[in-house]
């Protein structure tokens, strides 16, 4: 189970630079500007064969001109409330400030693993200054310089240290495992409650590795699979659920462990930015994916043309990944929700879906025939065998060919396609590689 690390700081002490740099992206936007970060952002860091999430807050503010201020103060509660390790980021050049103590003094009574990073030590003479930052009562500062990488490397070796190995009770591996996600509202709440109303349905409760995960088994009307439930869905956390972000950094927990998300998406307020900001956690995550328009008995018309133009919207708003599941049904009224766990288990199914290689080739060698890929500076890619790789989380498939870096997205889109056309993989992605024999 993936850990959560948070960048939390007062502006302009470069936390975006660092989140950028980690995450070795250029996802945060860095500028001159106090409060530039205001969404968040959220990405992965490899570092020595381990993975964790990382999360970008905005910069900690008080009694400032910013209208945004209490908003951004909030979401840095959060992140702070959810992350397993908090990253304290320090100015050196600045020194201590008001605010650096402010937020410390939150972090203090956090109760988390905190690591203060004093950024902008471009030298050596810079990094003597950071001595005053052990005043915070928080331990050794980390001497680093987002800007031009010096001693990342050694901060990241010591986050690693300090991820908990605390091994809870078993999870049995070959049960799937599904998570209900969505923004504030959309009813996640009412289908978990719906599905797991009665007691007789609940034959384990078990705690994940991370504080909030909980794996909660059904097994009944011929199913069985874990619901990964956060505390966030299931009762009100220390935080306001109206907040967006909210939903955000809870998805980011459930969707890593999950195999398979349902994404709710409320029928009366159609798709909004925050179900495409889930949805994209979805597939960064490589998960499989059902969609579920709740509260359907709402809408007044109901008619087939209503339904089909609501499914093609959604589907022209999640595109290119176009081919997944969507049922309308209701939470509160418990219509089509067992349909929906029934095609959760289809889309696991199909994850887990394997074709011989005989197949393969002779299903698609003749369409390839067909239709090559375009030539190149003259040069013609030919395609002479295909196979699928083993253990992969999802279905993924090796074209040998002679040229394969000159094999372009819109052809790999086009053999994904007709991948989707012969074998149901409705709900998850795939992976196309195209290699040298």
């Amino acid at each position: 189970m993936q850990n959560l690390v948070a960048i939390v700081g007062r502006p302009n002490v470069g936390k975006s630079t660092l989140f950028n740099r980690l995450t070795q992206s250029r996802q945060a936007i860095v500028t001159e500007t106090a409060g530039t970060t205001r969404d968040r952002q959220y990405g992965k860091v490899n570092w020595n064969g381990q993975e964790f999430s990382l999360v970008d807050t905005g910069g900690w503010v008080v009694n400032s001109e910013d209208i945004m201020e209490d908003e951004i103060n909030k979401q840095v509660r959060i992140a702070i409330e959810e992350a397993d390790v908090i990253l304290f980021v320090v100015d050196v050049m600045n020194g201590l400030t008001d605010l650096d103590s402010s937020v410390a003094q939150m972090l203090r009574r956090s109760d988390k693993k905190v690591v203060v990073v004093s950024n902008k030590s471009d030298n050596f003479d810079l990094g003597h200054q950071s001595a005053e930052f052990y005043s915070l009562g928080l331990g050794d500062p980390f001497n680093v310089s987002a800007i031009n990488g010096s001693g990342t490397g050694d901060l990241l070796d010591h986050i690693l240290a300090l991820f908990s190995k605390d091994s809870e009770e078993e999870i049995v591996e070959d049960i799937p495992k599904f998570a209900v996600v969505g923004r504030p509202n959309v009813g996640k709440s009412s289908i978990i409650n719906a599905l797991l109303g009665e007691e007789r349905s609940i034959v384990t409760d078990i705690a994940g590795t991370t504080r909030d995960s909980i794996y909660l088994r059904y097994n009944k009307f011929g199913m069985d699979f874990y619901l990964i439930d956060t505390a966030g869905i299931r009762k009100k956390g220390k935080v306001t659920e109206d907040l967006e972000y909210f939903s955000v950094i809870r998805s980011i927990r459930v969707i890593e462990n999950a195999d398979v998300c349902v994404l709710m998406v409320d029928a009366t307020r159609g798709i909004e930015s925050q179900d495409l900001n889930i949805f994209s956690l979805i597939q960064k995550n490589r998960k499989g994916l059902v969609v579920f328009v709740n509260k359907w008995d709402l809408v007044e018309e109901k008619d087939n043309i209503v339904m089909k133009t609501f499914e093609n919207a959604i589907r022209n708003r999640l595109a290119p990944f176009t081919d997944f599941p969507i049922i309308f049904g209701s939470s509160l009224t418990k219509q089509r929700i067992l349909k929906v766990m029934d095609t959760a288990k289809e889309v696991y199914q199909n994850k887990k879906r394997k074709i011989a290689t005989s197949k393969l080739n002779e299903v698609l060698l003749p369409i390839i025939g067909k239709t090559p890929p375009p030539a190149n500076k003259g040069k013609y890619i030919k395609i002479k065998y295909i196979t699928q790789l083993p253990n992969t989380q999802v279905p993924s498939f090796v074209f040998f060919c002679n040229l394969p870096q000159w094999v372009k997205e819109p052809y790999r889109r086009f053999i994904e396609n007709r991948m989707r056309e012969n074998w149901n993989f409705s709900g998850t992605p795939i992976n196309v590689f195209f290699r040298e024999k």
